[in-house]
């Protein structure tokens, strides 16, 4: 099985017939991925800690910070409160995390059929829903009490939805069967 890295570097042979691309560099290319983790309903500091802890095991990089932009009386938030965690991945460690989540992860999820090619944006973005994070290796089961969701985001240079749907069907992305 190829990796994702490998992957990449072939879309532009498989995609130039379909798209006229006469130069590799007109081929879409992955620039980042993005992990975000809502940590609204957790007041306990404890929890927050334990969210950002789990997030940079499964990343392998340090989880930043997201404060509120605005205080919001209703959710009982104030300005600058933690609300959630996110981590970039670019480069090599990004490749690994890809790798990880379409070979090993999202097979581990209980009834899974596939990703919607709905959730590709017609910017060429996809944006995956993890309801658990206990889907990684990295994690353990050691307290199932804490389990959290978080979505993945991966960015593409794609100029349209259905090249990006050709790019990401290359790179091993696991849609549903039509």
């Amino acid at each position: 099985m190829k990796s994702v890295k490998e992957s990449e570097k072939g879309i532009f042979e498989k995609m130039k017939g379909e798209f006229g691309y006469t130069n590799p560099m007109q081929a879409p290319r992955l620039v980042k991925v993005v992990l975000s983790v809502g940590v609204g309903s957790f007041k306990d500091k404890k929890k927050q800690e334990l969210v950002a802890d789990r997030l940079a095991k499964i990343s392998g990089q340090k989880a930043a910070k997201r404060g509120a932009k605005k205080s919001i009386a209703s959710y009982k938030t104030r300005l600058g409160d933690i609300v959630g965690y996110q981590v970039s991945l670019h480069g090599t460690r990004m490749y690994g995390f890809l790798d990880k989540l379409f070979k090993v992860a999202i097979p581990r999820t209980k009834d899974f059929r596939g990703i919607s090619e709905d959730t590709v944006d017609d910017m060429g973005n996809i944006t995956i829903g993890l309801r658990e994070h206990t889907i990684f290796p990295e994690t353990g089961d050691e307290e199932l009490k804490d389990v959290f969701g978080f979505s993945v985001t991966i960015v593409t240079t794609s100029k349209s939805k259905k090249e990006a749907i050709a790019a990401f069907r290359e790179i091993g992305v696991p849609f549903k069967k039509a």
